[in-house]
């Protein structure tokens, strides 16, 4: 089995599996000139972040860890900062100095408040870095260098029974390789959590994983909700999943078999290879966006019924077991494992064919969610505004 791919080593020893340039609006009142920017610069990808102003606490904290850590995934190979406010500006633009990638900063208050200044210097400096970076060229590379994500969403029984545990397995050769893996959606930990703790690296990390199923249980009762009653979510009801243990079970097939290093939390980046559970919400955007935040290159996205979202920074590798998700959705799911789930393949035959798959994505095939342009990165918020 092939241990390599092609892609583009950073100065920080990093490699990206792309070589993007990343226009990050990180004040709500430069989201539409910055959209704007990159609307014109192709192939450049924008985050936007609305909550400029107001923010403090744990969530002042995640969103300079979130942006900080968009532009520091190794896919991004340079970073447009448009702001408003100049002083988070310069903090961010310090912050990233340690990533030895190229960056320009651009604030409003440097074209006197006139968004039309803006969007012109920011034409002019976004254009000139994608030159610089389109002069990188794609090297062999290990896949010890390699972090994927582990997502499903809109899951039903072909998700537990072969779409996760497919993920399990290539989860696992990519650890014997040297690489790292993330799983999150901590509610959908309940009710397998200790399954989860059997493969606990150390007696913390099993302390870590029941705190975190715990923190969810408590914080949605402390809301009213009892999670027992609320997930499996109607559409997962509808697919066949009946009960919180049966759709557990299935979403931690995702994770293999190899020990937990460590629990993370949302968008933190792992500190040595392995595999990890990130702590973390299950709505799919935010589950994704904490991957690319910690440094994930590409996301492995199994789905039952259908799941159109993809992550903007790390590709989606979307895929499905369901046959009649396999017959609607050509143009979305870019690869299908359905003879699995019929029982006309097996499932180490289907295990080789997404590890080929990904190396290509992984050395430049796009996927269906690239193509479309189906993805975005949101900031998780766990407070409101002043």
């Amino acid at each position: 089995m092939k241990n390599s791919f092609w892609g583009y080593k950073r100065k920080n020893g990093l490699v990206g599996i792309r070589n993007k340039l990343l226009i990050i609006s990180i004040t709500g009142l430069t989201g539409p000139t910055a959209r704007k920017i990159s609307d014109y610069l192709k192939g450049s990808l924008f985050v936007d972040n609305p909550y400029g102003g107001g923010i403090i606490g744990e969530d002042k904290t995640r969103q300079n860890n979130a942006i900080i850590g968009f532009a520091e995934n190794p896919n991004v190979g340079a970073v447009l900062i448009i702001s408003a406010d100049p002083p988070k500006g310069d903090f961010i633009k310090s912050q990233l100095v340690k990533s030895s990638k190229p960056i320009e900063l651009l604030t409003l208050d440097e074209c006197n408040h006139d968004a039309i200044k803006l969007l012109e210097l920011g034409l002019r400096k976004g254009a000139k870095l994608i030159r610089e970076i389109s002069r990188l060229r794609r090297e062999k590379v290990s896949f010890s260098k390699l972090s994927i994500g582990l997502e499903c969403g809109r899951s039903d029984p072909s998700s537990g029974l072969v779409a996760n545990p497919l993920m399990g397995l290539i989860a696992d050769k990519l650890i014997d390789f040297g690489g790292s893996a993330i799983i999150g959606e901590t509610i959908e930990w309940l009710g397998a959590e200790h399954l989860l703790k059997k493969r606990a690296q150390t007696d913390e990390v099993k302390k870590k994983v029941s705190y975190a199923v715990d923190f969810q249980k408590n914080f949605a009762k402390s809301k009213g909700i009892d999670l027992l009653g609320n997930n499996p979510g109607h559409q997962n009801i509808k697919a066949g999943l009946s009960t919180i243990e049966e759709k557990s079970l299935g979403n931690i097939a995702k994770s293999g078999s190899k020990k937990i290093q460590n629990v993370i939390d949302w968008g933190e980046k792992p500190k040595k290879n392995g595999m990890y559970l990130m702590h973390a919400p299950s709505y799919a955007p935010e589950s994704l966006s904490g991957f690319s935040s910690a440094g994930c290159q590409i996301t492995l996205f199994s789905t039952g019924v259908g799941n159109s979202f993809n992550n903007h920074i790390a590709p989606s590798i979307k895929f499905s077991a369901n046959p009649e998700a396999c017959k609607l959705l050509s143009e979305q799911l870019d690869y299908k494992c359905a003879d699995v789930f019929l029982g006309k393949k097996e499932i180490n035959d289907s295990f080789e064919e997404l590890w080929s798959l990904m190396i290509e994505i992984c050395s430049g095939t796009e996927t269906w969610g690239e193509i479309l342009n189906e993805s975005s990165e949101v900031f998780s918020r766990v407070d409101r505004s002043l």
